[in-house]
């Protein structure tokens, strides 16, 4: 199961590479950030203005078989391009965590929800507080629920 349509891989080849290992060897391979072991997942989206299949590998965060979907950007002034994606069609996404994508609907989560799913994201990945500390934005955060 996935999102039907073309899919445009990132720009930047290391992201494209990754997801194309992950999803060649059902998440057997290219499935952490770099040496550091810490474990990715592969969420596909349409994306808002082109209407193409979109991919993107994020940190794996997941407590109760939910994830959160943080829009980091490594602490840039700006969210990523794909958080209007996931705003504009929270409906049609998709998260690969080993060898099969799931259906997911996603929301943004503010406020006491959120600084517990901010809690969990830095304890999986430390250098979110570094980014948070480098942003005057608030890093968004989603979080998923199975269709």
């Amino acid at each position: 199961m996935s999102i039907e349509g073309d899919y445009v891989p990132s720009r930047l080849k290391w992201v494209s590479d990754q997801i194309d290992a992950y999803e060649a060897s059902g998440g057997t391979e290219g499935n952490s950030l770099f040496a550091t072991g810490i474990p990715i997942i592969v969420v596909a989206m349409r994306g808002h203005r082109s209407g193409n299949v979109r991919k993107i590998a994020l940190m794996r965060v997941e407590h109760e078989g939910q994830y959160a979907l943080v829009a980091s950007m490594g602490g840039a002034p700006s969210n990523p391009g794909w958080y209007q994606n996931l705003v504009a069609d929270p409906d049609e996404v998709f998260v690969q965590d080993g060898p099969t994508p799931v259906a997911v609907s996603v929301r943004e989560v503010f406020g006491e929800e959120r600084a517990l799913w901010w809690q969990r994201s830095v304890a999986v990945y430390p250098s979110y507080a570094d980014y948070e500390a480098k942003t005057d934005r608030v890093i968004p955060v989603f979080v998923t629920t199975n269709r």
